[in-house]
């Protein structure tokens, strides 16, 4: 319950600003909402208790595996299995609470994993980490929506992308089933997302999942690594676009891991494109499979929906560069084809123009960090081309002492007029 609130509402009253059924009314919503709202706390120490318990029956049977007869491992094997979904049936016929679904669950969760671990070492069925991984998930993908449990959300998004990694990485297999699986999961997101956009919870949610994409994007890649950092700046672009939607722009930065991954990695991106060596060592190397085109174009497709989607909302806010580059980046691919020097001179130029626009867009906002980000963006871009340009240590020097000036300069100038905005 939000005390302190409650304790205006008798001031209030006195005052006549509400009457007293108002007052009432809004002190039991209070409670109500209160009482039936979970308790964060008990769900975290539920789920990590549930995975204690699970990690030390194991611990206590492998202590003494070897010297088990095979039906007792099979039983051993079996044991955690019923336990859990007797707890889960227990949940779910009793209407049990949230911290009851999310403990049981997650314990389910492990119970499968080292029962499918420990028939398959008992009866020595064969099979690769990969195909373990990705049974174990397939299997527990509908507990998601029967127990409506966001650990376990979590817990398959983590353990599809170590699949996904596992079966891609140094191998010619793409790990399609990541995809399969992803899809499955996006249903309860986007309900999660609707219901309780701003909770905390879904803003992790918000952090892991473009992470998990960053993470796999590279096991669906078999060529070289030359085509590699096109198709990141393509994803990073779709993340931010992403990020700008309806549904996820107007929540906290904190809780929006889009905005601020696609922003930082699109930079990363672009900064390792403004060298002329990745230009000739990609462009004259670059192979890409069909796979890998179709990647790109869904990339791009995905990037292209969400611009138009977000059109009406981008021509209200303002313009923002970063919005653009799924768009200008193409464009100066394909004049890098052409004439690498004016691809590399198109790619500073961009980046110089995305710092100058973010620190104006920090100080419109008066906002420290955006502003801070946008001097970061320039003196990053500085700083690489002290890499490949003969400049003396002289010249290097007074660019330094100008940048560090220049954060001093500008966090001061905004501390003084936030001061003279908050005396009026």
């Amino acid at each position: 319950m939000n005390s302190k609130f409650i304790k205006e509402l008798p001031e209030l009253v006195n005052n006549e600003v509400i009457s007293e059924e108002i007052s009432r009314r809004i002190s039991n919503y209070y409670i109500t909402k209160s009482v039936q709202s979970p308790n964060r706390l008990m769900i975290i120490f539920g789920v990590l208790g549930s995975i204690l318990i699970g990690l030390g029956i194991i611990l206590i049977v492998a202590h003494n595996w070897d010297d088990l007869p095979k039906n007792i491992k099979t039983m051993f094997a079996f044991i955690p299995l019923l336990i859990g979904q007797v707890a889960v049936g227990y949940s779910i016929l009793k209407k049990k609470s949230t911290v009851w679904k999310e403990a049981s669950g997650t314990f389910l969760f492990f119970a499968i994993g080292s029962s499918m671990a420990l028939i398959s070492q008992v009866y020595n069925i064969p099979g690769d980490f990969s195909s373990y991984l990705l049974t174990w998930v397939l299997l527990c993908v509908p507990l998601v929506y029967l127990l409506k449990s966001n650990a376990l959300w979590i817990l398959n998004l983590v353990f599809v992308s170590y699949y996904a990694c596992e079966y891609g990485f140094g191998s010619q297999h793409m790990p399609l089933w990541y995809l399969v699986v992803l899809l499955g999961l996006l249903p309860f997101y986007m309900s999660k997302i609707k219901r309780e956009a701003t909770s905390n919870l879904v803003g992790v949610i918000n952090w892991l999942l473009p992470l998990s994409l960053i993470t796999v994007l590279g096991a669906f890649i078999k060529t070289e690594w030359e085509f590699l950092p096109f198709l990141y700046l393509l994803l990073f672009s779709m993340i931010y676009l992403l990020g700008n939607l309806t549904f996820l722009e107007n929540r906290q930065l904190r809780k929006n891991g889009y905005l601020v991954l696609g922003s930082i990695g699109s930079i990363v991106m672009l900064l390792l494109f403004s060298f002329k060596l990745i230009w000739k060592e990609s462009i004259a190397r670059m192979n890409p499979s069909l796979e890998e085109l179709l990647i790109g174009t869904v990339l791009f497709l995905i990037s292209t929906v969400a611009f138009i989607y977000s059109w009406k909302k981008i021509k209200e806010e303002g313009f923002n560069l970063f919005l653009y580059i799924v768009i200008l980046f193409p464009i100066l691919c394909f004049i890098g084809i052409n004439s690498i020097i004016s691809g590399v001179i198109g790619v500073n130029i961009l980046l110089f123009i995305l710092g100058v626009t973010t620190i104006k867009k920090g100080i419109d906002q008066y906002h420290f960090g955006i502003s801070n980000y946008g001097l970061l963006i320039i003196s990053s871009l500085i700083v690489c081309r002290f890499f490949d340009t003969n400049i003396s240590f002289v010249l290097k020097g007074i660019s330094f002492v100008l940048i560090g000036t220049g954060f001093f300069v500008l966090n001061y100038m905004m501390l003084k007029r936030n001061v003279k905005n908050n005396k009026r």
